[in-house]
């Protein structure tokens, strides 16, 4: 009997898939979106029980995609949304300019995502349901031609705000995570385009980047998972309306 059901988005990589594997290990029953049905089955092949897992292909910066998802997924309700999608990557104004692209999946595409899930938490049974935003370490300072990603992941934390007011009454505990540097693919190509920038090698860029951060290194997508599945878990009742740090000390609020 499963009584644990969690929507993930951007699961089919990277921070997403981590926590969708510590979650099923957990005993949730998933539905993992995200843009490549074939990576979303990867994920769900990786988890416990696969055939609790519902994956479904849809791009959350459209309007109504996710909750086609959630109507194909058959579910009733779920526990908890973990809004993991996002791009990332510069931008400058011109014609090339992808403001819109970034601010769309990252901000809109969120909204959009819990728009979708809203009646699935409020139906659920569970004295307290969960809504965690990934946002980023990016969502507190500024970094010169990431204008469009530092503003959607902001943004983001400003949804989280009213939304965790808005849902108090209804025991619904709404947070966002602010990860700093994280071993994933797409710190991956951060790394790589800060050397290629800076005409140095990647190693050299890692060690550069390194030195604002206390700790010296990057986080694991396991600690974010682990870090995740404490907030969605019955062991806290008392978190919500809080943008959450994970960044090796490199920004201290």
């Amino acid at each position: 009997m499963v009584d644990k059901k969690a929507v993930i988005t951007g699961a089919g990589s990277g921070i997403g898939r981590m926590i969708a594997k510590t979650l099923a290990d957990e005993g949730y029953a998933l539905i993992l979106l995200g843009r490549r049905m074939e990576s979303l089955e990867e994920t769900a092949q990786i988890c416990a029980r696969p055939d609790l897992h519902f994956c479904c292909s849809c791009d959350i910066g459209k309007d109504g995609e996710v909750q086609k998802a959630l109507a194909e997924s058959a579910a009733y309700s779920i526990n908890a949304l973990v809004a993991n999608a996002g791009v990332g990557g510069e931008n400058h104004a011109g014609d090339e300019d992808r403001w819109d692209e970034i601010v769309q999946t990252n901000l809109n595409g969120s909204y959009y995502t819990f728009k979708a899930c809203l009646p699935y938490l409020q139906r659920d049974l569970a004295e307290y349901k969960h809504v965690l935003f990934l946002s980023s370490i990016l969502a507190r300072l500024g970094v010169p031609g990431y204008s469009a990603y530092c503003a959607s992941k902001a943004g983001l934390l400003g949804l989280m705000r009213s939304k965790a007011v808005e849902l108090a009454g209804e025991k619904i505990l709404v947070n966002a995570l602010c990860p700093g540097w994280v071993e994933t693919n797409m710190a991956e190509e951060g790394l790589e385009g800060f050397a290629e920038a800076l005409n140095i090698t990647r190693d050299e860029a890692y060690n550069l980047a390194m030195k604002d951060v206390p700790l010296g290194k990057m986080s694991t997508a396991l600690e974010i998972a682990k870090y995740v599945s404490f907030l969605l878990s019955d062991a806290q009742t008392s978190i919500t309306g809080q943008t959450l740090d994970i960044n090796g000390g490199a920004m201290m609020p």
